[in-house]
Formats: structure tokens, sequence, C-alpha cells
């Protein structure tokens, strides 16, 4: 039986202790499922466990970009800075928790079809990359609260299956305003921003007009592409720190901050301006990287994730990438990112000035992506409800969210608070920091504390779902009875509020490439 044993040990150790062959078994095994041919199979498990790979090779440039930027903010101000930035945190996370991550993700999907299936919240989360984000945080968290490998995967798969079915339909409501009908939910780690936006768009913007009755320059249209927007951001904030360093330590201290990470200290003040734009460029490069990998990775999963869920929640409604509003609003996504953008720096004043000093949070400094992306998603929630004051006003506080939750959450990342990065979205701030403060209690106590915390997130979102949603609140009646409608033939104001005549939703096509919703269901209710 000894070769038994060995098999067993390798198997283990060599294989499914290895996030990338696991992760590319994974695939292979969604595929099979859907009856792909073998060189489906083949290809599919190969092109994951390849984008596995991608994602540690961009983690090893993030690190190396982000040393000396450290340095800088450590010298400019006195204080520790890192950057949101979802996929960089993550890459950095698996050299050391991969395998358990690959576990909890799958054990939280199947506990997600699961309450799919037999809940009101007939949701299926298919945003493949923050559904991994999402295990990654809770990994972390719960490891870092002293929790042992099995207990890590199995509390955390509760937590996440919980959230893949309640989030979306806490802000399905707002969802619903902007599409017109039930056929999609968002499945998108922001939820608390957009929330947050259509609330604040409800509160102010009663009477403003519509940001798609704007026009705005074709000139920034550019910051649509992650890559560029990426770099750019990092660019600037990297010229920014680099002078206030050089100012503040000299340029003898300054020159050696690109000696961190085994870097080449500067030769004078022109190569010390033009590596920190060099390092600038490297994180854009590296962000891209990542994201390839992670596309690679998910452009497998997904496709068989999708098609096990439609099999096992018959009529469900695919909760979907934030990105699926913007073609509704899409002046709102410019607007919203500009506002959130900022939020992020008023709030990143008050972290320097007040609460940073106060209570010891780390100086949060605004990336564009997040803001981009969240900010974006923000407007056009805020645009459906309160047009454009709901646009900025809702955005800025996404903001805020994107600002304050961060540097909350690094309390409980253990030694992951000095990486000089962190995960970017609201409600990755706000769930991590519960869970990780549940956690200090240590032992049972902690575990019960962050099963309860979880048990009061699946409660309130079912009760959202039956006392809202299905009734069919539409957060929007008050400002459409408020608004003139355009008189039929003459486009001219009516005298008719808005609400007296049919609504008429937008027709917009989901973007290309996004999974094609399911008919909806029988049930008029839920509509």
């Amino acid at each position: 039986m000894d070769w038994l044993v060995t098999v067993v040990k390798f198997l283990v150790n060599e294989i499914l202790s290895v996030p990338a062959y696991l992760i590319g078994l994974i695939t292979a095994a969604g595929l099979a499922a859907l009856r792909k041919s073998a060189g489906q199979i083949v290809g599919g498990a190969i092109k994951a466990t390849l984008g596995f790979l991608l994602i540690g090779a961009g983690a090893d440039l993030v690190v190396g970009s982000l040393a000396p930027l450290g340095e800088m903010i450590q010298g400019a101000t006195g204080a520790h800075g890192v950057i949101p930035t979802n996929e960089a945190i993550v890459g950095i996370a698996q050299d050391r928790f991969g395998a358990r991550v690959a576990w909890l993700m799958i054990a939280g999907f199947g506990l997600g079809l699961l309450l799919a299936r037999f809940t009101p919240l007939r949701y299926v989360f298919l945003t493949g990359h923050h559904m991994l984000f999402m295990a990654t945080l809770l990994t972390m968290v719960l490891a870092t609260a002293g929790l042992s490998a099995w207990v890590v995967v199995a509390v955390g798969g509760v937590l996440l299956g919980i959230l893949l079915v309640s989030m979306p339909a806490f802000a399905h409501p707002w969802t619903k305003r902007i599409t017109g009908n039930n056929s999609i939910a968002i499945g998108h780690f922001g939820t608390a921003g957009y929330v947050t936006a259509g609330a604040v768009g409800q509160l102010v913007g009663r009477r403003s007009r519509s940001t798609e009755d704007m026009k705005l320059p074709e000139g920034l249209r550019f910051l649509r592409d992650s890559m560029v927007a990426t770099a750019l951001s990092m660019v600037l904030i990297y010229l920014i720190m680099a002078v206030l360093h050089l100012a503040k330590a000299g340029r003898e201290t300054a020159f050696k901050a690109f000696a961190a990470d085994s870097g080449q200290a500067a030769a004078d003040l022109g190569d010390y301006l033009m590596q920190a734009l060099m390092q600038g460029l490297q994180f854009g490069i590296a962000v891209a990287v990542i994201l390839f990998g992670v596309r690679t990775i998910l452009g497998e999963l997904v496709p068989a994730f999708q098609g096990i869920a439609q099999k096992v929640v018959p009529g469900a409604v695919p909760a979907l990438d934030a990105p699926i509003v913007f073609p509704y609003a899409q002046n709102a996504v410019l607007v919203g990112f500009l506002a959130s953008f900022v939020g992020g720096l008023s709030t990143l004043a008050l972290l320097a000035w007040v609460l940073g000093p106060a209570f010891g949070l780390a100086l949060v400094l605004p990336g564009l992506v997040p803001h981009f992306f969240t900010g974006g998603a923000a407007g056009v929630y805020g645009n459906a409800t309160g047009g454009r004051r709901g646009a900025v006003l809702g955005a800025f506080c996404n903001g805020i969210l994107i600002t304050l939750l961060p540097a909350v959450l690094l309390k409980v990342l253990g030694a992951f608070d000095s990486e000089n990065t962190t995960f970017g979205d609201a409600d990755f701030g706000w769930i991590g920091s519960l869970v990780g403060f549940a956690g200090k209690a240590g032992g049972a106590t902690a575990i019960v504390l962050m099963l309860a915390t979880g048990a009061v997130v699946l409660a309130g979102a079912i009760l959202m779902q039956k006392r809202v949603v299905e009734p069919g609140w539409d957060p929007g009646a008050r400002r459409d009875a408020l608004l003139p409608s355009p008189a039929a033939g003459d486009g001219g104001p009516s005298l008719v509020p808005a609400a007296a005549a049919p609504r008429a939703y937008p027709k917009l096509p989901p973007p290309a490439g996004a999974p094609t919703p399911p008919p909806p269901p029988k049930d008029s209710a839920r509509d």
C-alpha cells in the first residue's frame, strides 16, 4: 500500500496544493460537465493554468513598482500610503493562499447556486473576477484571524455564497430603474457605492435633467481604456510624490528611493524624475499582465459556471459586471468617474489631516481604475434617480466610500497592510472590516460572529427581495412625477406628469461578450 500513499501525497502536495494546476482541473471538470470535446477540455484547462501563472508574474512586477512609491509617500508625508488595486493585492496574496482561495471560491459558488435555487434570491453571480477577488479577501482576513485552512475554506465559502446572492438583491430596485426590466442584475462588489448613489439621487435630483442631455468632449474618452487610465494615474502620482519627497527629504535621501527592492538610486534630478515616470508606466504594464491573466482564466471558467448555473437554477437572473449598465447612460459614466475621483481626493485630504493622525489610518491614494469603474457605475445609478445632480453627488459619495473603507480594511489585513496596495471597491471594505474585526474575538467566538454577520446579510437580502423588489418599488417614481415629459408629436413639454404616461425604457443591448440573459420567469410578480 506504500505506492498508494505515495500517489496520494503526490496528488495533494504537487497538484492540488498548486493553485495554477487546481484552477486548470476545475476548468476541465466544468467543461467536461458541459460535454465539451476532449480538445476543448484540454485547451481550456491549459489556458486557465497559464492565466493563473500570468497573475503571479504580474504580481511580481506590481511589488517591484510599488516599493519606491512607498518610500516616497513615507518620506513626503510621514504616513503609510496605499493605492487600492484589486488585481495587485490578489496577485500578491496568491503566493501564500492560492490553494485556499481556489477551494473557497468553489465552495462559495456552489453554495451560491443552492441559495439561488432554494431561496427567493434567484441571482446567479457571473462576474468571475470579482468572485475571485472576494474569495481572496475572505481567505486573507480569515487566515489573519488565525483560523486553520479547512475552517477558512468552510466559513469563507459560506460567507462568499451568501454575498453572491445577497448583493445583487440589495441593488436590484435601482438596477431595474436603469434597465427597465428584470432581465439582468448587478454582480459587482461595489454595491454599497451604487445603492448610496441611487439613494443620494433620490434626495437631491428631483427636477434635475438627465446627464444624457449633455454633450461631453471627445478628448476625455481615452480614459475608458483601463491600461491607459492606470498608467496615467500612476505616472501622475509617482511624479507628484517624487517632487514632494525631494522637497522634504533633499536630494541625497530622495535619490535613494529607487534603490528599494534591488533597484538603483537615481544619479541626478533628470534621472530621478524619469525613473518616477518609468515606474508609473511599469505599474500600468503589471496591472495589464494581471488583468490578462484573470481574463484568460475566466474566459474558460465563466462559460462552464454559467452553463452549470442554468441547469441548476432555471429562470434565474444573471448578475453581471458593473459595465453592463454603462450603455444606458454613457455621459453619466464619465461624469461619475470625475465626481468619484474628486470625492477620493477630498477624503484623502481628510485622512491626511484628521483621520490618519487621530486613528492611525493609512493614506489611500485615488487610482483612476477603481474610480472609473465604480464611479462610472455610481454615476449611472445616481442619474437614474436624480439626473445630473444625482450623478455628480452620488458618485462623489462613492469616491468617499472607496477611499475611507480601504483605509479601515487595512486594520484587519495583518502583514498585508504594508504591501502599498489593497482592495479598492466599497463592498470589499465593509465586508472585510466586519469579518476581520469579528475575527479578533478569536477561536469559536470569532467563527460564530463571522457566521452571524453572514446570516444578517442573508436575512436582510431576503427581506429586501420580498418587501421591495418583488412588489415592484421604483426608486425614481417621485422624480418621474415632477419632471415634464415631451408631448406627443411636437417634442415640447407636456402638462401631463411623466408618471401618468407609460414609461419608456431604453432598449439598448448589453455590451458585447456579456452572457445572454435567460428568459424571464413565469412569475410576473418578480418583474
